[in-house]
């Protein structure tokens, strides 16, 4: 099948979809656009800047891609209250997250930009308060038995760990989920590693900053993903993951307790010129 469909009766032979094909599959002649490479990365680009829609892609169809009047433009105040005030969730109500919205959440989380339009990240979600409070326990017992080796034995992390740890063992205080009522894992295909790693970090990107307009609030997991990296098996066991999927990362997600009344501030920027 062609990769590409052009309708000439529409096409004005304006030369944008090639011109803006990032790997060069897309190239013209006296007739419009056509084919001179073999690898699309399926990004829509074509399609998507076609004026007249004269051209389709079987990768990406036209009859998927939803028509955009005008491009949806912040002003630049309200663009930097909307990202200077993402916070970072750590108590969260008991009420429970329905999963359509979680689904909601994640669904624009799967359009963030990844490698070469590589995409490969799938999500692992888990809202059962035992499930839980398994994975916090677990967690817990790994990072006891970590704190008596390096890197974190003799690091200035040891002490607070070691404290955060007597803490749960004295008090029951969930310091690596931090009661959360779900958390959404990241998983990629071990052998897409470490693209997909890479790839886990925009798309939780995406999530932490739509979460908030869907009256969520969320906070990437540490410790869960330092316990998951070093392949603990209880932890993997709780999990019950196909054999091929590697965890590349945690987010806890629920209802805000708390709303945050100031912007913080940060380091003073920092940049070199040449």
């Amino acid at each position: 099948m062609d990769l590409i469909l052009v309708d000439p009766t529409k096409c004005t032979k304006c030369g944008n979809c090639a011109k803006v094909c990032p790997t060069g599959v897309i190239g013209m002649d006296e007739h419009g656009p056509k084919v001179i490479g073999q690898f699309c990365i399926a990004c829509g680009h074509c399609v998507a800047i076609c004026p007249t829609e004269a051209l389709d892609n079987v990768k990406t169809p036209l009859a998927n891609q939803v028509p955009l009047e005008k491009l949806p433009v912040l002003d630049e105040d309200t663009a930097v209250l909307f990202l200077r005030s993402r916070r970072s969730i750590r108590e969260f109500q008991k009420t429970p997250v329905p999963r359509e919205k979680i689904r909601q959440l994640l669904d624009v989380a799967r359009f963030a930009p990844t490698s070469g339009n590589s995409q490969g990240v799938s999500y692992h979600v888990i809202d059962n308060r035992d499930t839980l409070r398994s994975i916090t326990s677990v967690a817990i017992d790994w990072l006891e038995e970590a704190l008596k080796t390096p890197p974190y034995a003799g690091s200035p992390y040891e002490a607070p760990f070691a404290a955060h740890v007597a803490n749960y063992r004295q008090n029951g205080e969930d310091f690596v989920l931090r009661d959360t009522p779900c958390l959404v894992i990241p998983i990629v295909d071990k052998n897409f590693l470490p693209i997909g790693q890479d790839n886990t970090y925009f798309s939780l990107a995406y999530a932490e900053l739509y979460a908030p307009s869907i009256g969520l609030g969320t906070c990437i997991t540490g410790f869960f993903n330092a316990c998951a990296a070093s392949g603990y098996k209880p932890l993997l066991d709780i999990l019950n993951l196909p054999e091929n999927m590697h965890v590349t990362g945690g987010l806890m997600v629920g209802y805000p307790t708390y709303t945050y009344r100031r912007l913080v501030d940060r380091n003073p920027l920092q940049v070199t010129w040449q």
